[in-house]
């Protein structure tokens, strides 16, 4: 089951996973969007960037493992995402609700919303 994270709660969250390994943040955002805001701190967590659109020929670089938490623009296509990872066999995912949007305003208010 995917979970959902709001940005707040992700540090807690990660810290639940570790026992899995390493979490993830795989942001799922065109480099246009990433150029336009992006996380900046990443104690606690890897970040990682895949467009959504080269997901599939790039699964490979994922440890289906190894915790992950989804994120886009405002969390559509993050879950997507996450859905996919959970149906080939990710057993750890989780969708960051509201995305890079809610990071903005829950976590770090310096993050340009757009």
């Amino acid at each position: 089951m995917i979970e959902h994270v709001h940005p707040s709660d992700l540090a807690a969250w990660c810290e639940k996973m570790r026992a899995h390994g390493q979490p993830i943040v795989l942001d799922v955002r065109e480099a246009s969007e990433l150029e336009r805001a992006h996380i900046k701190d990443c104690e606690g967590f890897q970040l990682v960037h895949i467009p959504m659109g080269v997901i599939p020929p790039r699964l490979n670089e994922l440890d289906p493992a190894q915790p992950v938490a989804c994120m886009c623009h405002h969390g559509g296509r993050s879950m997507q995402v996450a859905a996919f990872l959970e149906n080939r066999g990710f057993t750890h995912v989780a969708n960051i609700t509201g995305g890079i949007n809610a990071w903005s305003t829950q976590v770090d208010p310096t993050i340009p919303r757009y």
